[in-house]
């Protein structure tokens, strides 16, 4: 992790000791001056990243980030002075990074070093500016604007002189104040300490993340912290590339803690490949991927979760919604103490989950920008009841919990409904977030909290139903077996859905509830009528045609739900009307 005030070791701006002892990533460095806490150094000749974790009289315990094969006792220990940053700008999106910051198999700085950026200024000579002002924008990718902002740290004062709207390097000065202090593209900001906000926003917008489950039963808001748990292989890792891809998010800040190599590799080819939903650009252009896998030293998992979430209020205080999604929380707890679970867990998991939230950032001219985090967890052996998971339980809004039941049955999401749960209030209308460029998610109807409720409630018989039926009762009622088989229906046709498949937005699963609402009202009145459940469910869905109808209507190609659906279901109800086909009134009237 490189910043710019980085400056040569031959300028000599750096305090210098010498290594004592190396276990593993542990450094001792023997020091005859003052050191910080999480002060940056680079240790031996290959100038390896690390940071102080511990102080004692004479000595300073380091925690490498990287590979300490070869280090030697004797070797030069350079201590910085400065806490451990990064330099953030023009050119991050699209970035692959390593867990301390480095781009894969590139240059030492996050930045592109000879690029050119469009800069287009907002203020003029005179103008007042203060820490977090809109300096002006810079046109990034085919869709995304960045704006320039006066750094937090900055005294502020009168624009003296501005560069004039042309092509200009991250570090290239593109304002001056009246005392004398420049202003670039790119800053320097502390990975471990948050950035300063303005006003905290109510969490009550709802994130719309592209699935159906979670945005109909467990809806996370805008700013809001979610946990997404479940034993090895239930789905976790598909899941968070099916929210990075389809979510309403401007910004998508995805950290791999300790995961395996593989999966990162194939993280990093599939989004090259992708497009967002929301807005048609490459999936890139909106993304970070900081990765820092199994094979990597432990030590770099934390680095690479501030990192992430440093780059993510960067974005905010530009007014845009961020999603972070950090997979996964357990392997980043086992790094902080080598297998075992430091006594201030809590307090540590807490100061990231502090960071998220909606606010109006600090500067000119007022906006609105969100962090929301999605953490996974991966309990040893299914046990919902390590120290990680309940730890993350308690800073959590929304639990999604896996089942591995549901996923070996090939059922995905395979989100378990009885154990996963959201506490948001939410507004009424399912609409997308007003920090979001994009607004073509469109909006779900004024009835969508009517919708939600009616598949919590079916959902909710259907269990009781299940359980009579498991206690030995097999005298069901018509209506009860209907009610049986229509949830499975609303499980395969709605809450099932393929991570392949693109996004369903808000509006379009309104429309697919609407329709499967509309088809229970005729069944239940053809029930009614003297039809049995067997007659109905032989017309309401005739397999394979009309039950793979609306799983691939619920498709992003078309504008609305293709016409064949409506179709169908008015065909639905012409036959179950006037006595035609298999399931007729009179023929019902007849074998009673």
């Amino acid at each position: 992790m490189h910043d710019i005030n980085m400056n040569d070791v031959s300028s000599g701006n750096f305090d210098r000791g010498r290594i004592k002892d190396v276990s593993g990533p542990m450094v001792v460095a023997e020091t005859d001056f003052s050191v910080r806490m999480f002060e940056a150094v680079r240790v031996g000749p290959l100038e390896l990243l690390g940071e102080v974790v511990r102080i004692r009289s004479s000595e300073a315990e380091i925690q490498v980030c990287d590979d300490t094969t070869g280090l030697r006792v004797g070797e030069e220990v350079l201590f910085t002075r400065e806490l451990l940053g990064v330099e953030l700008g023009p050119g991050l999106l699209g970035q692959v990074l390593d867990g301390a910051g480095r781009p894969a198999g590139g240059p030492k700085n996050a930045l592109p070093e000879g690029k050119v950026w469009r800069f287009i200024p907002s203020v003029g000579v005179g103008d007042p500016v203060g820490p977090g002002d809109i300096l002006g924008t810079v046109p990034e990718g085919t869709r995304f604007l960045h704006r320039v902002l006066c750094p937090l740290n900055a005294v502020g004062g009168r624009v003296a002189w501005v560069a004039r709207e042309g092509d200009r390097s991250v570090r290239e000065c593109v304002c001056r104040l009246e005392d004398g202090t420049e202003l670039a593209l790119s800053q320097r900001r502390e990975v471990r300490i948050p950035r300063r906000g303005g006003v905290r926003l109510p969490l009550d917008r709802p994130l719309f993340t592209g699935q159906r489950v979670l945005d109909t039963l467990f809806p996370l808001a805008v700013g809001g912290v979610a946990l997404l748990s479940g034993e090895f292989g239930t789905g976790k890792t598909v899941m968070q590339q099916a929210l990075a891809r389809c979510c309403a998010a401007d910004v998508v800040v995805c950290v791999s803690c300790g995961e395996r190599g593989n999966e990162t590799a194939e993280i990093m080819e599939r989004f090259s490949t992708l497009t967002a939903p929301c807005s048609g650009a490459p999936l890139m252009e909106r993304t970070i991927l900081i990765a820092n896998p199994s094979n990597m030293p432990p030590a770099g998992r934390d680095v690479a979760v501030c990192l992430g979430m440093t780059a993510a209020e960067y974005y905010r205080d530009m007014g845009y919604g961020v999603l972070v999604l950090i997979d996964s929380l357990s392997r980043w707890a086992e790094a902080l103490r080598q297998e075992r679970h430091p006594a201030d867990l809590d307090t540590r998991l807490a100061r990231i989950c502090e960071r998220a939230g909606r606010m109006e950032p600090l500067g000119r001219p007022s906006r609105q920008g969100s962090v929301t985090i999605v953490g996974a967890v991966s309990p040893w052996g299914g046990d919902f009841s390590d120290p990680v998971t309940q730890t993350a339980l308690r800073l959590s809004g929304a639990s999604w919990r896996l089942d591995k039941n549901l996923a070996r049955s090939r059922r995905f999401p395979a989100i378990d409904r009885s154990a996963s749960w959201s506490l948001y209030a939410l507004t009424d209308a399912f609409v997308a977030d007003a920090s979001v460029a994009d607004a073509s998610v469109g909006e779900a109807g004024e009835d969508w909290p009517e919708l939600k409720e009616y598949l919590k409630s079916v959902m909710l018989r259907a269990r009781e139903l299940e359980d009579v039926r498991r206690a030995g009762r097999t005298g069901l009622s018509e209506e009860d077996k209907w009610v049986l088989y229509h949830a499975e229906s609303l499980k395969v046709l709605y809450l099932q859905q393929s991570a392949c498949d693109a996004a369903s937005f808000p509006k379009r699963s309104a429309h697919l509830l609407r329709l499967l609402k509309a088809l229970d009202g005729r069944a239940r009145k053809a029930i009614n009528s003297g039809l049995s459940c067997g007659e109905i469910a032989s017309v309401a869905v005739r397999p394979p045609a009309a039950l793979h109808a609306v799983p691939k209507a619920s498709g992003t190609s078309e504008k609305d739900l293709p016409a064949g659906v409506e179709e169908w279901l008015a065909l639905l109800n012409a036959k179950l009307a006037d006595g035609t086909g298999p399931a007729g009134p009179e023929k019902a009237g007849g074998e009673a």
